[in-house]
């Protein structure tokens, strides 16, 4: 049954972003404990969808640390799934998409303004997006629960169950006489998923099955999919457990369509800032300060932080998405899994977006809504020589949040006409730093980044006026080309690119893992006695 709620999770995918994490992170989507009752932590949660017409496919990444006996992960679903619906993943592709849609601080140097210049053909973005099992009655402890099991099958090293319910204090007590601890007032999260006719998602790992790396858990990602008219992000049962404020950040990938919300105020984050260079030892906690300062001024608002085709990027902080990764996060099951979608030729459009709220906060699932094209953040200028700010409507999707470190010219200037304002790599005796990108800014340290004294320009938009500084980078004195993508390299003069693996913010003590919230109830499987 076709179920017309906010239950429906869609093609958003919750992305978080994460290296290593010096502290637990309590802001999960949902909770770990074991038999005796002590915690389990959850170092890393990355869920990745992707949506054509009413399809949506779902792929979630658990990393964690602690007990792992049976464990168990509950996500409302529209719909019953059957065995050929649920697969395993490799993790891999869950760090490209991360690392493809984080914000991202670059360096340029000016060039030498006495430099002859040579026609060069105006930057073209790479490839742009083009805007266009059986059934039967649950019992056990003698109570009359009103839950079905819907279907039971094995996938990989996850036991997976289907269940639907009339109650939600039946479910709960299911849960719990099934020998799953859940939390207090779990039912009254429950609740409106079961009154909207939800079935309920369960996969419960295997002990025996369970691989360790480096003495941590590594459960393979699991992926399914199903077909419901809305498209939608369940994200109330993240509260079960929310102690504080949480991050979530949803990753959207789509053929040639952007995504915003519905029932929530939608904001562009502010891009194309020049920035003092001391944000290169403090990226994180400056994106931190520029996202809060963002909310602050528009309460309730959902941030977009990128929109641009998955396949390309300008600069580049990793390897783009190619047509693998797609079919792994499920294009070969878009349309049916008729091939349908080998006609896109890569206009996949990935959309993140970026909410924090509080416990308190109570919020409203995410409903999404299709929306039109946006550019900005690019090293573009206009005929008057500004770089764009913000973002614009446009027919392609070339948004990102990118900020700048730039060194203006310090030597002789030996010519009649000098031009300024072109900028490129560092001189030949220089070296340029590495891309970095805010990959783990729910635990950077807040309250102490000042932005007035961090930005080299104003930021109206967000009522930052810039310290002792210049309103923006020099202009140039004529229209000059700006570094430009050839080939899928990065512009001229741009800092090299870093692998996916590699990459983090350089912050130092008080980072950790970003963790998304709010998809998953995870509930952990009491012991039982022999």
């Amino acid at each position: 049954m076709k179920t017309k709620t906010v239950t429906a999770i869609t093609t958003a995918a919750i992305a978080a972003a994460l290296c290593a994490a010096p502290r637990a992170a309590h802001a999960f989507c949902g909770f770990y404990v074991n038999g005796a009752g002590s915690e389990m932590f959850n170092d890393a949660t990355q869920v990745v969808l992707m949506r054509q017409g009413t399809r949506t496919v779902l792929s979630m990444q658990n990393d964690y640390r602690g007990p792992v006996d049976d464990f168990a992960l509950v996500v409302p679903v529209p719909t019953v799934l059957k065995e050929a619906d649920v697969k395993t993943l490799d993790k891999g592709v869950f760090a490209k998409v991360d690392t493809m849609g984080s914000p991202r601080l670059v360096e340029y140097w000016e060039q030498d303004p006495c430099r002859p210049q040579y026609p060069e053909r105006d930057m073209v973005m790479a490839s742009p997006s083009r805007a266009m099992a059986g059934s039967g009655s649950a019992s056990g402890g003698g109570g009359n629960y009103h839950v079905t099991i819907e279907a039971k099958f094995t996938v990989g090293e996850y036991q997976i169950v289907i269940l639907s319910a009339t109650e939600a204090t039946g479910l709960a007590r299911w849960l719990a006489d099934n020998k799953y601890k859940i939390p207090a007032g779990a039912d009254a999260l429950l609740a409106p998923y079961v009154a909207a006719g939800s079935k309920f998602f369960v996969a419960k790992v295997d002990p025996q099955k369970v691989k360790f790396v480096d003495g941590r858990v590594a459960l393979s990602p699991l992926r399914f999919h199903y077909d419901s008219d809305e498209f939608s992000l369940p994200i109330r049962l993240g509260l079960a457990n929310s102690s504080g404020k949480q991050d979530l950040i949803v990753s959207i990938l789509a053929p040639a369509q952007r995504y915003e919300l519905a029932n929530y105020k939608n904001v562009t984050i502010p891009t194309n800032l020049d920035v003092k260079p001391e944000v290169r030892t403090k990226f994180g906690e400056f994106y931190a300060a520029l996202f809060d300062r963002t909310v602050e001024k528009n309460p309730g608002a959902v941030v977009t932080e990128y929109s641009w085709d998955a396949s390309s990027c300008d600069p580049c902080p990793g390897p783009q998405l190619d047509y693998g990764d797609f079919a792994t996060l499920g294009s070969d099951v878009l349309g049916g899994g008729k091939g349908e979608i080998q006609a896109y030729q890569g206009g996949f459009v990935l959309t993140r977006l970026h909410a924090r709220y509080g416990k308190d906060g109570a919020p409203n699932d995410l409903v999404f809504k299709q929306a039109e094209a946006i550019i900005g953040g690019r090293e573009v200028r206009g005929g008057d020589g500004k770089l764009e700010e913000r973002a614009s409507p446009s027919s392609m999707n070339n948004f990102q949040a990118r900020y700048a470190i730039r060194h203006e010219w310090t030597g002789p200037i030996a010519c009649a006409r000098p031009t300024r304002g072109i900028w490129g790599g560092p001189p030949q005796d220089e070296s340029s730093a590495p891309m970095q990108t805010a990959l783990n800014t729910a635990f950077a340290p807040r309250g102490k980044a000042q932005l007035p004294a961090l930005v080299a320009q104003d930021v109206p938009e967000i009522e930052v006026r810039a310290a002792g500084a210049s309103a923006s980078a020099p202009a140039m004195a004529e229209p000059a080309t700006s570094p430009r993508a050839e080939n899928g390299e990065a512009p001229r003069g741009a800092p090299k690119k870093v692998s996916s693996c590699g990459c983090q913010s350089s912050e130092g003590a008080g980072s950790g893992a970003l963790l998304v919230l709010g998809v998953a109830l995870v509930l952990r499987r009491r012991r039982v006695n022999a």
